[in-house]
């Protein structure tokens, strides 16, 4: 499938730039930040006839009133779509439209795109843009590695080459950590279904005690309290800043041998646990993990329907059963919206192994959250679709996916994950924890066995 992109920027020569030592961001572009770009790097202007408006600071404060028990309430409620993107009339949208959302429309009639109003909602607290300030100018991609940032969310406000705009996104801010419950669904094309519900644990290196130094970006604890059959089963991670540097250190514990064993699989196009094979280990919140399988290009910048602020789909009122429909979840519950994003495009390098031979991530310019990926097999045929709704998570200031769903187009199944519509306790942000708890032995611990 041919897709002929019409670019706003265009990072010239780019892509043959990847492998070279790069300085960090020029004093002229730092001078940028916080006037004609955001403090994260975006362009603050609207664009020519204002349908994507000016940055004016973003969304900063809850509703009157609001509890975090209620959920993310929709400050868009009342507005109505603009129109809709249906397969009958996507040929009108295609400049906007990425490969991967043509092929939902075409393929699936109950798939549509309701566009709304667009809002940059996006904020983050001052401390962390100050730290986008003070560390952009000593970080640099050097065959691959990533040198010189130490808690930056930012590390390429400006980006060169598409190493510096992925990296933009794995290191995005999360809050400095978070606790949450949720649940996802892995959904066949007959209807099948069943529940996983997870709960997991980010902590960064900055929130430890004592705080990790180094080389040290920040650690994970997940674990499945459903179905049956995943019951009990940990993961921890320790996952370094640089990965080519230090490679990932994972364990896991199975509940059924009562045992903590190292996880070096844990990466890649490792299948994840309760997917039905939908989503591979570094699809986990888009992209994660190393970036050494791929090379990456910085195709440029373009105005594209995504799906953003999408608080609706979160509404407590709502049941899964409300939001899972045939080979997608029901289109009126999603908002699209028009937005500038970066198009970062991942090929696999020769005698590398994953079973993406590429994959095209678009990243959104006021938060760098990838909100769609197109992946594609090893033959060159678009097979999976993903969607990654953004919320801005107001009382946090954190950007933050509320919703991702991955279609299958060879089989019809899709994975739809991030709904904690059903469950009672909030996310926490800004998470605190002591090292030790973050250990194998604590694991052992929390498994129930010593």
């Amino acid at each position: 499938m041919n897709f002929k992109v019409k670019l706003v920027t265009v990072a010239i020569g780019c892509g043959l730039m990847s492998a070279a030592a790069l300085a960090g961001t020029s004093a002229a572009d730092i001078e940028r930040l916080g006037k004609d770009l955001t403090p994260t790097g975006a362009i603050r202007a609207g664009n020519a006839d204002n349908s994507i408006p000016e940055w004016k600071g973003g969304l900063t404060t809850p509703p009157a009133g609001w509890k975090p028990e209620q959920g993310y309430i929709d400050p868009f409620a009342n507005e109505k779509p603009l129109f809709t993107i249906t397969g009958a009339n996507s040929e009108q949208y295609k400049d906007k439209l990425s490969p991967g959302l043509m092929a939902l429309l075409k393929k699936y009639p109950n798939f549509t795109m309701p566009v709304y109003p667009t809002h940059r909602t996006v904020a983050l607290p001052k401390a962390a843009t100050d730290l986008i300030r003070a560390e952009a100018p000593k970080i640099e991609m050097k065959d691959g590695h990533i040198i010189g940032r130490v808690f930056s969310n930012v590390p390429f406000p400006v980006p060169k080459t598409g190493e510096e705009a992925i990296q933009n996104h794995i290191l995005r801010y999360t809050g400095g950590g978070y606790d949450r419950t949720y649940v996802w669904f892995p959904v066949r094309a007959n209807g099948d279904t069943y529940k996983v519900t997870f709960v997991d644990r980010v902590v960064t290196a900055a929130n430890f005690d004592p705080p990790q130094e180094g080389n040290m970006g920040f650690a994970y604890f997940g674990r499945f309290t459903s179905p049956a059959t995943l019951d009990g089963t940990i993961y921890l991670v320790h996952e370094p800043i640089d990965q080519l540097k230090d490679a990932r250190s994972a364990w896991i514990y199975n509940s059924g041998l009562r045992r903590v064993r190292r996880a070096p699989d844990l990466a890649f196009d490792n299948i994840a646990d309760g997917t039905e094979g939908m989503r591979t280990t570094d699809q986990y919140l888009a992209y994660n993990g190393s970036i050494e399988r791929y090379d990456w290009k910085l195709v440029g910048k373009k105005e594209m329907y995504v799906p953003y602020n999408t608080y609706k789909i979160g509404d407590k009122k709502l049941k899964y059963t409300d939001i899972i429909d045939k080979n997608t979840i029901k289109s009126d519950l999603m908002r699209y919206e028009l937005h500038r994003v970066w198009v970062v495009e991942a090929t696999l390098k020769a005698g590398q192994k994953h079973i993406y031979g590429k994959r095209v991530f678009y990243l959104d310019e006021d938060s760098w959250n990838v909100l769609e990926e197109d992946s594609y097999d090893t033959r060159g045929q678009l097979w999976r679709v993903g969607l990654h709704g953004l919320r801005q998570n107001y009382d946090a200031l954190v950007p933050w996916h509320s919703v991702q769903v991955w279609h299958d187009l060879t089989n019809g199944n899709y994975l739809v994950t991030h709904l904690d519509n059903e469950i009672s306790q909030p996310i926490v942000f800004g998470k605190k924890a002591k090292w030790s708890d973050f250990q194998p032995d604590a694991l052992r611990r929390a498994g129930g066995t010593r």
